[in-house]
């Protein structure tokens, strides 16, 4: 991956991390307590299935030899799919280990 395919990922995360503080910001101004965690979470699993598809049309377009579709836009798509995957499974994981922590407490 090079350095501008890494800020371009960087950049996307900044949108997502500022989107996701966006609505929490909203939130509170109608008087919630903040971001609804099940929200931020149906939205980013939403991009990461978005990003799966596009990373998906881009290698079948490559495979039937589009000639708008080259070989390294469809590894950097299938690379940011692939990461952001990885990304919400470490979230969902964290969120899973604290529940299972916060259970097994005595009352």
């Amino acid at each position: 991956m090079s350095d501008m395919d890494i800020n371009q990922v960087l950049a996307q995360m900044r949108i997502m991390a500022a989107a996701a503080g966006g609505s929490g910001v909203a939130a509170q101004r109608e008087g919630a307590s903040g971001a609804d965690f099940g929200v931020v979470m149906k939205d980013a699993i939403a991009q990461v299935s978005q990003s799966q598809d596009h990373a998906k049309q881009l290698a079948t377009a490559f495979e039937s030899g589009d000639p708008g579709v080259e070989l390294p836009a469809v590894m950097v798509a299938l690379q940011k799919a692939s990461i952001s995957f990885q990304a919400v499974t470490q979230v969902r994981n964290k969120l899973l280990n604290a529940y299972q922590e916060v259970m097994s407490m005595q009352v």
